[in-house]
């Protein structure tokens, strides 16, 4: 098994990519050790000293590590957690993945919001888990987008700037009613 890595727009988020499906869909965050009860795959990586979050898209896992942990001394662990995990044959997660999807809304602004969630699969959301992470809607009040930013989108240098030339003008371009775009923690 060869499993590639690719840098992320956060230095503290490496991209591993096993060659092989993480989830079958959606997406699972893993911000603290104690999330991951539900996921095998999660723990053994937990397990490398240093690793502070992890996170599965479909087919990479994304792991953010401490500010103390230098990628040369932990990377090779992590790839071995990962390699091992793949060749047990347990699954990634057990039960219900905690899928990311996004937020309901209900009430008078549920087309407008419609939209949003619309603009966010198609143009958003594949952008960024090219990067190694997810975005996904969380609210929307008096013209204002709530996003929840996740795996190496989370704490990642660039993701004020992401969020306001990226997808608040975006928005914005195609949904006269948004004002402002905000991230919220989970």
């Amino acid at each position: 098994m060869f499993i590639q890595t690719e840098s992320t727009p956060n230095p503290a988020t490496l991209k591993f990519l096993p060659g092989q499906a993480v989830l079958e869909s959606g997406t699972a965050d893993f911000p603290t050790p104690n999330d991951a009860d539900n996921s095998p795959l999660a723990q053994r990586v937990f397990a490398v000293k240093g690793v502070s979050a992890v996170f599965f898209g479909t087919d990479f896992v994304t792991v953010t590590k401490a500010d103390t942990a230098e990628w040369d001394h932990i990377k090779p662990a992590i790839l071995g957690a990962i390699m091992e995990h793949f060749q047990s044959g347990n699954p990634a997660i057990i039960g219900a993945a905690t899928s990311a999807g996004h937020a309901d809304h209900d009430g008078p602004d549920s087309q407008i919001v419609e939209q949003i969630k619309d603009l966010l699969d198609t143009r958003v959301r594949p952008a960024v888990a090219q990067d190694g992470g997810d975005i996904t809607f969380h609210g929307f009040d008096r013209g204002i987008v709530y996003l929840h930013m996740q795996g190496a989108c989370a704490g990642c240098p660039s993701s004020t700037l992401t969020l306001k030339m990226g997808i608040e003008n975006l928005l914005r371009h195609y949904i006269p009613e948004v004002i402002e775009v905000r991230p919220v923690a989970a």
